[in-house]
This record gives structure tokens, C-alpha cells and sequence, in this order.
């Protein structure tokens, strides 16, 4: 009923992300005849929303022409329009990982080394993956990795695991789709590993505070900033979560 509703916008979703392959292209031409068809008897339609999946750095040989793939699809959408003689629609976008990956880092301490058997070397690092990169449990999802320092140690291949006992709380290059080099470890030196562009899903995932998977807690969080003078500042948003407030919310007093 035209008084009460009017069909405005058609949104639009594919599940591999905007990639340039044939099944994306296919997917839209779809979708744009779709919209055609609704747009013939549904005139007030004005708005296509073409969903998310733009790609983010994952890796350090990333290379990627945003501009000239957003060109491609603002083309391919005027091209159809063109031929079916109707008004170009409003175009939205949910580029939610793009926009805020690079946003945010987690370091972790490497406790120890353990060895799996002849061939594989463990780093245990100070914290789950499953609790602060549900990402990489849930979906595979590859990040940026680098050693914070001892950059100038021999490196040696490594496969990374959280502190749980969970079979599947780990890193590696099997799923992950990366080789993992870091520096051997150091009797009298720590070793730190950071994992960026980690800001899309990862608080949204498994939130801030609260218990999670094997009661292991919230890391301290820093927030770093940049003043109009160019100047870093940093502050801490929330320290590092402690026993007694996840014993209060578990009712112990």
C-alpha cells in the first residue's frame, strides 16, 4: 500500500567480497536486473545499496586500485541503466572491514616454545586467538604479523597457539595461508608479536570485558592518537582486565 510504504532501496550482498572475477560481475549483473525490474513497478525505487566485501592489507605485498574498481562498477551500473532507459540510482556501500581494519593492532608476548614433533615448532603466546582474534578461529581470516623486535635474531619457522587448551585456539600457516618466520627465542630477551588491521570484527565479535573462553582476560588497552601538531600521544583506555572483576560478574564477591 502506497500511503503507508514505498520500496526505495535494493540492497545487494555477495559472501566472497568484491573481487574482480567473474561470479562478482555475474552476481551484479543479477542484482541490476533485478533492479530494473523492480524499478519499472516500483517507480519510487531510487537507491541500490551494493553491500560490503571491499578487500583490506592482509599481507605486506598487498596491492590493491580501490579507484579503479569502484570506477568498474559505477560504469557497469550507468551501462545498464543506459541501455534500460532509467534514472541511475542512488548508490550505498557497507565497506565496514575497509573503513576501520587498519584501526586497530593486538601485540602478544611469547611465552614459550614447544616442540610438536621433528618438524613443527610452537610459539605459545600470552593470550587466545579465539578470545582476541575470533576472526582468525571463525573464519580463517588472515592478518599482518610481524616481530616487534629482535629483528636481527636468526628466524626460524614457527606455528603460534593461544594459551587455552582448545585444539583449534592456534596460528598457522596450513589455515591461515602464511608461512610464520619469527626470531628464536632469547634466554634474556623477551619476544613480542604484532598482529595488524585487526579492527573490523574483533570487539564486535567477542566485546570488551566480561568472561570469555577459558576465562582468559581482556588485554590492556591503548589508545594511540596523533595531535594537530603532529605529535603521537597515547593514553590507556582500559588496563588489562583482572581476576577479581570476572570472579565479581561470575557472582564471588
Amino acid at each position: 500500500n502506497h500511503e503507508f510504504a514505498q520500496l526505495k532501496m535494493l540492497h545487494f550482498f555477495i559472501n566472497t567480497g568484491i573481487k574482480d572475477h567473474v561470479y562478482y560481475w555475474n552476481e551484479l549483473h543479477k542484482c541490476l536486473k533485478l533492479y530494473v525490474a523492480l524499478k519499472k513497478v516500483c517507480p519510487e525505487l531510487d537507491t541500490l545499496n551494493i553491500g560490503g566485501g571491499f578487500p583490506f592489507k592482509t599481507h605486506l605485498g598487498f596491492e590493491y586500485d580501490y579507484q579503479d574498481f569502484v570506477n568498474k562498477i559505477i560504469f557497469y551500473i550507468k551501462d545498464i541503466c543506459a541501455e534500460e532507459e532509467i534514472d541511475e540510482p542512488h548508490i550505498f556501500t557497507e565497506f565496514g572491514s575497509f573503513t576501520v581494519a587498519e584501526s586497530a593492532a593486538i601485540f602478544y608476548e611469547v611465552l614459550d616454545a614447544k616442540q610438536q614433533n621433528d618438524r613443527e615448532t610452537w610459539y605459545m603466546i600470552n593470550n587466545s586467538f579465539m578470545t582476541t582474534l575470533p576472526d582468525c578461529w571463525g573464519i580463517d581470516q588472515r592478518f599482518i604479523m610481524l616481530p616487534l623486535n629482535q629483528w636481527f635474531t636468526n628466524y626460524k619457522r614457527v606455528f603460534l597457539g593461544g594459551l587455552t587448551c582448545d585444539s583449534l585456539d592456534f596460528y598457522n600457516s596450513d589455515v591461515h595461508n602464511n608461512k610464520i618466520f619469527l626470531p628464536e627465542l632469547q634466554e634474556d630477551q623477551a619476544l613480542y608479536v604484532g598482529f595488524f588491521n585487526v579492527g573490523a570484527y574483533q570487539e564486535s565479535i567477542s566485546g570488551y570485558g566480561g568472561t570469555k573462553h577459558c576465562l582468559i582476560p581482556s588485554p590492556k588497552h591503548v589508545i594511540i592518537d596523533q595531535n594537530d601538531k603532529g605529535e603521537i600521544t597515547t593514553h590507556v583506555f582500559a588496563e588489562e582486565q583482572s581476576a577479581e572483576s570476572m570472579l565479581k560478574i561470575l557472582g564471588y564477591e
